[in-house]
């Protein structure tokens, strides 16, 4: 009987460790080879499963894709970490908030291919997400927030949209490694490199920061 129970218990945690296992394999071959590139059977041979484990436990190819955005947009909301930024005054949160979305990038390069996909695709998967769906309010409003406290202490400008300030801190931590293959040769840089990431950073924080201090700066000065 004691035998059973440890088979029983095992058996349960196999299960749990295989999806985990398939949801690895999916994404690197999502990421890689795109959701139309992408092969249900090459997942299965990644995850070293039986094809039939792949189907049971995520029915069909789009919706294994749908859990694989769903994993990665959550992991994109933990690196925000706009939780924990809000006890920060506006200038080093909104700092913060531009270093962790280029971390995000930078040590995510897998979320990028699978952006890419899903951009091809029309946002088509993630719209039948309800976990997705809303995972950015609560970022917004923390954007929000801090630009209302800046201004209100008179470190940042006013009229600054959130939404608008969102898509170019990302776009300014994204589009330098979303293109960094054909950059880096244009450039003769490797784009992906310790020395290129610290400083583009760098840039990006800046950017951003001169932004939303100049016409508060100038405002003072007059």
């Amino acid at each position: 009987m004691e035998a059973g129970r440890r088979r029983r218990g095992r058996s349960t945690k196999d299960s749990a460790d295989l999806k985990v296992e398939i949801l690895r394999a999916a994404t690197a071959e999502f990421s890689t080879k795109g959701f139309d590139g992408a092969r249900m059977d090459a997942i299965a041979r990644r995850a070293g499963v039986n094809i039939n484990l792949v189907y049971h436990y995520f029915g069909n190819k789009d919706a294994l894709f749908v859990a694989v955005m769903e994993a990665a947009y959550l992991t994109i909301r933990t690196y925000h970490n706009d939780i924990n930024l809000r006890a920060l005054d506006p200038e080093a949160a909104m700092s913060e908030l531009v270093r962790s979305t280029f971390r995000l990038f930078s040590d995510n390069l897998h979320i990028i291919g699978l952006l890419s996909s899903e951009n091809m695709h029309e946002a088509c998967h993630i719209r039948q997400s309800e976990q997705i769906r809303n995972l950015y309010n609560p970022l917004l409003d923390f954007i929000g927030e801090t630009l209302a406290r800046g201004v209100a202490e008179g470190t940042f400008r006013s009229g600054v949209d959130p939404v608008e300030l969102f898509i170019t801190i990302s776009a300014q931590s994204y589009f330098h490694l979303s293109n960094r293959h054909t950059l880096g040769f244009i450039l003769h840089r490797d784009l992906t490199s310790a020395e290129s990431l610290a400083a583009r950073q760098r840039h990006v924080v800046e950017v951003i920061l001169s932004f939303l201090k100049h016409q508060a700066r100038n405002s003072s000065d007059a």
